[in-house]
């Protein structure tokens, strides 16, 4: 082992985090949670993504990856026979999925839903199921996915892990174990054979248990017909992480990370002695590993395949070497490269290795090695020390290396002066003209568009431009054409009382026609042909080209249109119960016309409905249309409250070719406006994708776009910097809207996935937003959700891509 020499002060400082922040060993097992999971059963090794803004589970099955909730965060992940479970962010819901065996596919089942009764320390067994509440330390289990479960309310835990018919647990306070399941015989053995032994950590393999003392030493216990108790009785062997299966158990090493395996039938390490790994988990005769160097997953053993002695490298991305939390919770400081792996969503903490009795303890350092239970390595005082040195001087290092990466970072952003760089998703103007100088913008206002769109890297998306129709009457292929005096007729001459809103150019009027027909009537301001007139002359004719060869039942239908002189009139159908932005923020509105808004499963169809309108202008309509104005005041309700996309006014077609093309003008409504559309006037189908999930956040929380945060003295707040933080914190409960009510349990789950799925929808970036036929699945999916039975387990299959 390598010897360390630091000055005294640094040896001061190094003591001084010993003291404050007491190092555990973090283990891995056949039946323990982790980043990293075995199903043995099928072979299926399941992980958390790195580097991606979703803590999101991918597996491996059969030379497939199988993509599993994907716009759901995930803490912790186990396996057991024919199972794996998720723990979500948050610690509020667990899922499990199991294997059909005629199929490819998972079936998914949610066991627990609790936001005020949060779960931790996720064991599977085979089909043994079991996790502690966060600060008891209670347990509750499950058999096989079902809901008949047994919880042990005076018995409190530490630590739990599960194998094959039974779980065992390190009791909080004396430490001792303690186990319990369906296979009592091994339960009372290996409990039996922990008695009188205060354990740090404890993992289970098939029929035996292996774990650390408290004074660093290995202890095994239980079946050893294979040998997987007998462990190297080298005092200077000394393990950071454990995993056990059936017949084998390995280890990690402190000293280089690398794997030693003993007991089982044909294990051999040759081919990975030189790897270092951050993980290992077992299956019941195979062992997975994540590698340090780049993060992958190395599988290896009988199980695995024939040549047991050649790891297999698994086609999954970046793995996390831990899951990743809030910086405050890191007692052992935080894991390089951190913020990279968690996609700046929290950090992952470095591994606690020993614990060091310090001078104020009221326990001395030993002057001689402690006596060792049977079956237990004897760690001698200068081993333990020199394991103690090791630690923290890798703290040290990491914590030095933390330090010097925050004064750079400070210095390069201002934030220690006060110039603060702030994510703000709402630019302060919405309309800008770009220039023919070199692509240089200039603002319709004085202020200048933020510096961070500069630093948007630039997509090679397809580009959309313009093209507007000739004369209206060309395009009017469907379309009744009225005359000036029938439509002011219809509206009692365009009286005051008749106006309901406005559209993207001009006054909309409630009418009635001359057979009885309600309309809702949109009339152009007229004046000169000045610039803004011809704006509004171009979507006049937008609209009109758009909307006579557009029909679905989720958009407005276009009845007719006048064109006389300079007045330019659309006319659609009525939409009886008005605009969804109304029903959420209207104050005349709110209380006496919102009740069949103010539940959780009208709001997602309505979502659904809208998001179906767009889906047909991307994906059906010849050539695709993006509709460039997405918001709540323009998705209106008809009398049976279905949803319909309205307003084309700033609406554009795709071009005939594939060459790029920059529309002239960057167009919009504050809130809503896509950053990277604004930013660099780079327009994709992806930026109705941003709209509507602005417009799906305000269904979730019941706030405007923008809206006067009382909480931070009145100043303005874009909901999407409100509420995407709350979401990646698993923390949704706390902005839903209270107009609705908590959601019921079979809706909890639905309002989750539209939640993600929101998320998802306003990154800063089109290429990292789904289509508009992935929000649509998504959303059916959620409505699908609501319909289930009060507290019922839902299931779908989950899809696959082939590598």
């Amino acid at each position: 082992m390598t010897t360390l020499s630091s000055p005294p002060l640094a040896l001061a400082v190094l003591t001084l985090i010993a003291v404050v922040f007491p190092l555990f060993p973090a283990i891995q097992a056949l039946g323990s949670a982790s980043t990293l999971a075995v199903s043995y059963g099928s072979r299926t090794v399941c992980g958390i993504v790195a580097e991606q803004p979703t803590q999101r589970i991918l597996c491996f099955r059969d030379g497939q990856t199988i993509f599993i909730e994907p716009h759901v965060s995930f803490s912790a992940v186990s396996g057991g026979r024919n199972i794996f479970c998720g723990i979500r962010s948050g610690g509020y819901t667990l899922l499990c999925w199991g294997f059909n065996s005629t199929n490819a596919a998972f079936t998914r089942r949610r066991l627990y839903y609790n936001p005020n009764v949060l779960l931790e320390n996720l064991a599977v067994g085979d089909d043994q199921i079991c996790a502690t509440v966060v600060g008891a330390g209670n347990v509750t289990c499950w058999r096989d996915g079902n809901n008949a479960r047994g919880e042990f309310s005076s018995v409190q835990y530490d630590s739990i892990s599960s194998g094959y018919g039974f779980s065992c647990g390190i009791l909080k306070g004396n430490q001792s174990v303690r186990c319990w399941g369906r296979n009592s015989s091994i339960a009372t053995e290996i409990e039996d054979g922990f008695r009188n032994i205060s354990m740090l950590s404890i993992v289970a393999g098939g029929f035996h248990v292996c774990g650390l003392n408290i004074s660093g030493g290995l202890v095994c216990k239980g079946n050893n017909d294979f040998g997987q108790l007998d462990f190297p009785s080298n005092s200077s062997v000394e393990f950071s992480e454990l995993a056990l299966g059936e017949r084998h158990s390995c280890g990690i090493l402190v000293s280089n990370r690398s794997v030693i395996c003993w007991g089982g039938l044909g294990f051999s390490i040759d081919s990975i002695r030189e790897t270092s790994f951050e993980l290992i988990s077992s299956g019941s005769d195979f062992v997975c590993g994540l590698t340090t160097s780049n993060f992958s997953v190395l599988c290896w053993g009988p199980g695995w395949s024939n040549n047991s002695s050649s790891p297999s490298s698994l086609s999954l991305p970046k793995i996390l070497p831990g899951p990743c939390v809030l910086l405050s919770s890191c007692s052992c400081g935080v894991y390089p490269l951190s913020q990279t792996l968690c996609s700046n969503s929290g950090n992952v903490c470095n591994r606690c290795l020993f614990t060091v009795p310090t001078p104020s303890s009221p326990e001395p350092l030993p002057s001689s090695p402690p006596q060792s239970p049977p079956g237990t390595t004897p760690s001698s005082p200068p081993a333990a020390l020199r394991k103690g040195l090791l630690a923290f001087g890798i703290v040290g290092s990491v914590g030095a290396f933390a330090g010097i990466c925050t004064i750079i970072y400070c210095l390069w952003t201002g934030v220690c002066f006060g110039n603060k760089k702030i994510h703000n998703s709402v630019q302060p103007t919405i309309t800008r003209a770009a220039s023919s100088n070199g692509g240089t913008t200039t603002s319709n206002t004085n202020n200048s568009p933020p510096s961070r769109s500069s630093t948007i890297r630039r997509q090679g998306s397809r580009i959309m431009r313009r093209q507007r129709s000739g004369t209206s009457s060309k395009h009017a292929d469907r379309a009744e054409e009225f005359t000036l005096a029938e439509l002011a007729m219809a509206t009692n001459d365009f009286s005051p009382e008749n106006k309901i809103g406005e559209g993207s150019f001009g006054v909309v009027y409630r009418g009635k026609l001359y057979d009885g027909r309600e309309v809702a009537i949109k009339r152009g301001e007229t004046g000169q042909k000045t610039k803004k007139f011809q704006e509004k002359e171009s979507a006049f004719d937008s609209e009109l080209a758009f909307l006579s060869r557009l029909h679905h039942k989720h958009l407005v239908r276009l009845v007719g249109y006048c064109e006389e002189k300079d007045e330019r009139l659309l006319v659609y159908e009525y939409m009886k119960n008005g605009a969804l932005y109304n029903h959420l923020h209207d104050k005349n509105n709110i209380e006496k016309a919102s009740s069949v808004v103010n539940s959780w499963k009208m709001r997602i169809k309505i979502a659904l409905d809208a998001a179906r309108g767009i889906e047909y202008l991307h994906n059906y309509a010849v050539p695709p249309i993006i509709h460039r104005d997405i918001k709540s005041s323009n998705i209106l309700l008809d009398a049976n409250w279905t949803a319909r996309v309205s307003d084309f006014g700033l609406s554009l077609m795709s071009p005939g070719s594939d060459r790029d093309y920059r529309p002239t003008k960057a167009a919009g409504t504050v809130g809503y406006i896509d950053p990277e559309y604004y930013g660099l006037n780079v327009l994709t189908a992806k930026s109705d994708v941003y709209g509507l999930g602005v417009v799906l956040l305000e269904l979730l929380t019941g706030k405007r776009a923008i809206f006067k945060d009382e909480e931070q003295g009145g100043t303005p707040v874009s909901v999407v910097d409100y509420a995407v933080p709350v979401i990646m914190a698993g923390e949704l409960e706390k902005i839903l809207d209270q107009r609705v009510g908590p959601p019921q349990i079979n809706e909890a789950e639905a309002v989750e996935l539209v939640a993600y799925t929101a998320m998802h929808c306003v990154h800063l970036e089109g290429k990292d937003r789904p289509t508009m036929t992935d929000i649509v699945a998504n959303l059916e999916r959620a409505l699908n959700l609501c319909d289930d039975s009060h507290g019922s387990i839902s299931s779908g299959g989950i899809s696959i891509v082939s590598e």
